[in-house]
């Protein structure tokens, strides 16, 4: 099992940047895929971005695509998910997610393990 605790959450303009982390801890990191999932009030939850083991692929909802970065540091047990130029509607709550096996995948139902979130509140 791997405990998932998100941080870098907060208000900021649009226009403007912030970099969500999410650390991990308990089974190795490296061996997980690792998403970007977010839901706003009222709303289903929505993928971000997800990243495979070695970093070496990542994919990206539409509507973040060109704006929104992520990475890893599996030395760190971080996940990264950098997001400019942000928008009003990118206001949810974000959340990281791990699943096992090798396939980047979108669907929420596909990811075992869940952080609590972060919120993120863009202002217009």
């Amino acid at each position: 099992q791997v405990q998932l605790v998100e941080s870098g959450g907060g208000l900021v303009q649009a226009g403007g940047s912030l970099r969500l982390s999410c650390a991990a801890s308990g089974r190795t990191f490296s061996n997980y895929v690792m998403g970007w999932f977010r839901q706003a009030p009222g709303k289903e939850r929505e993928f971000v971005a997800a990243i495979n083991k070695s970093a070496g692929l990542t994919y990206y909802a539409d509507s973040v695509k060109g704006r929104f970065t992520i990475s890893r540091d599996n030395a760190k047990n971080t996940v990264y998910l950098q997001m400019n130029s942000l928008k009003p509607e990118d206001t949810a709550v974000y959340s990281c997610a791990a699943r096992t096996g090798y396939r980047i995948v979108a669907g929420p139902n596909e990811y075992e393990y869940w952080g609590q979130g972060t919120q993120v509140t863009v202002s217009s």
